[in-house]
């Protein structure tokens, strides 16, 4: 069991560098390094009891794997064989694939980590490559993008460095569950880093450029499961030490609203699914118990828009209205928003129904206004006119899209049975009645109304400030 597991955790790095020496199978080892974690995750399912992997005697430094690590392999397995079908008739090179594999296998060491150790060591690798990847076209404002997230990155990542040698100082242990005894401002500068990387609240404002000018594939993997690196330590330390759950549930609920405040107004396509990204890791953190089963849907969901985004005839909301879109392109588009804004018979319905059983008290009315303001969010989309009319991309180009939509859309439709509990009388009406609200909300006030936000804040000097703020504000939390 444990020689499986390892053999799972190297295997895209050595499919990563075999893509070098043999580039003409790059786009079949790429693939096959996702199904490779796919089989994996299906297998962590069945297991009785979690896996344990300790990798140093004494300190701390530990795998482990369960069913919330599993829902995000899963969720990071179906996202990369999406991504890469989606590529596979495109001019992509060999390094692509490559970057790619080695970001999946990262991203999957992240989701197994229970050490701050080996999740550092997780977490920066995935950020090297995905910076080469956002700055893959190699055009003036692909490096610059892909800069600026390198250099958030970095920064962030050196304050939780910080704390994990605090941590260790505190209690001669790199585990997780060392928070319990650790001094405030360790807790404070773990969690910087980790709401930096993961998007959350305003730490997480560098995620829109970043998503809505990054190419199309790239924005599937960084939305679908990039960030969700930098969720679920947050999700497992919540879940392993009961002082740093509250924390983690007040940032779900100040996350959620923030992005789906800024998605509501946002008139460009990418924008507002970036923004919404930030939004939906709010919904993971606000009940960490299911967060792994919400990551999962929201990984297939967001990629599948952003992947449908680049088929769409422009990026502009009031163009779109004025441009019918493909009907094929248009139901696939349709079936998305539907299970995003938690409409029955597709996993985002069961997945707001876990989240909505689980919140606090004080957690209900502005997670139900985040719901609300999804629906509003994506009556955009599903309202957009369409016509019987071929996509204007090559065929070819347009198998492997359709190719990725079987994967992302059949996976929503099949893990609907997941919670097949969901479906009273009582858990149905409420999400139909809040999508109904929010699309009569769009029709008579937001369909018509035009806000424009600054962007200052999105600018990096002040991103590094708000750093040194959130730090305060964290640390002022975890004293009280």
């Amino acid at each position: 069991m444990n020689d499986l597991s390892i053999a799972w955790v190297t295997a895209p790095f050595f499919l990563g560098f075999l893509i070098f020496l043999v580039p003409k199978l790059d786009r079949v080892l790429a693939l096959l390094g996702a199904l490779v974690s796919c089989s994996y995750a299906v297998w962590v399912f069945l297991q009785p009891s979690p896996i344990d992997l300790q990798l140093l005697d004494r300190f701390g430094v530990t795998l482990t794997i369960d069913a919330l690590s599993g829902y995000f392999i899963l969720t990071n397995a179906l996202v990369t064989a999406a991504v890469i079908f989606y590529c596979w008739q495109t001019d992509k090179t060999a390094f692509f694939y490559a970057q790619t594999i080695i970001i999946h296998g990262s991203i999957n060491a992240a989701f197994a980590s229970t050490d701050f150790i080996s999740l550092y060591v997780a977490l920066e690798v995935s950020g090297i490559a995905a910076f080469l990847l956002i700055a893959y076209p190699r055009s003036d404002r692909s490096i610059w993008v892909g800069l600026r997230y390198l250099c958030v990155s970095n920064v962030a990542m050196l304050f939780y460095l910080v704390g994990a040698v605090l941590v260790y100082q505190a209690t001669h242990s790199f585990n997780f569950a060392g928070l319990d005894a650790a001094p405030p401002e360790a807790i404070a500068l773990i969690f910087m880093g980790l709401l930096v990387k993961g998007g959350i609240f305003v730490s997480g404002l560098w995620l829109p450029l970043t998503h809505s000018e990054s190419e199309a594939p790239v924005s599937a993997l960084l939305s679908g499961v990039v960030v969700k690196a930098g969720v679920y330590p947050l999700v497992r330390c919540a879940l392993m030490v009961e002082e740093v759950n509250p924390i983690v549930r007040l940032f779900g609920v100040g996350t959620a609203l923030l992005g789906v405040f800024y998605a509501v107004f946002e008139k460009d396509t990418k924008r507002m699914l970036a923004f919404h990204t930030i939004s939906q890791l709010g919904f993971i953190l606000a009940a960490p118990v299911v967060g792994g089963f919400y990551a999962l849907t929201h990984g297939l969901v967001k990629s599948a828009l952003f992947l449908i985004s680049s088929k769409l005839p422009s990026r502009n909301f009031k163009e779109l209205q004025k441009q019918p879109i493909s009907t094929p392109i248009w139901i696939a588009l349709v079936i998305a928003s539907f299970s995003i804004s938690g409409f029955p018979m597709l996993a985002g319905f069961g997945a707001k129904v876990l989240t909505t059983k689980n919140l606090l008290p004080w957690q209900v009315i502005g997670m139900n206004v985040a719901a609300l303001g999804t629906a509003i969010s994506f009556a955009k989309f599903i309202f957009l006119p369409h016509q019987r009319s071929e996509p204007r991309d090559n065929p070819s180009t347009m198998r492997g899209f359709w190719l990725a939509m079987v994967v992302l859309l059949g996976g929503l439709i099949a893990a609907n049975s997941v919670y097949y509990q969901a479906y009273t009388l009582k858990n149905i009406i409420k999400p139909l009645v809040t999508i109904g609200l929010g699309w009569l909300a769009y029709w008579f006030i937001f369909k018509r109304v035009t806000v424009k936000f600054p962007r200052a804040i999105e600018r990096f000097d002040h991103l590094v400030g708000v750093m040194s703020l959130m730090s305060i504000v964290l640390f002022w939390l975890v004293l009280t």
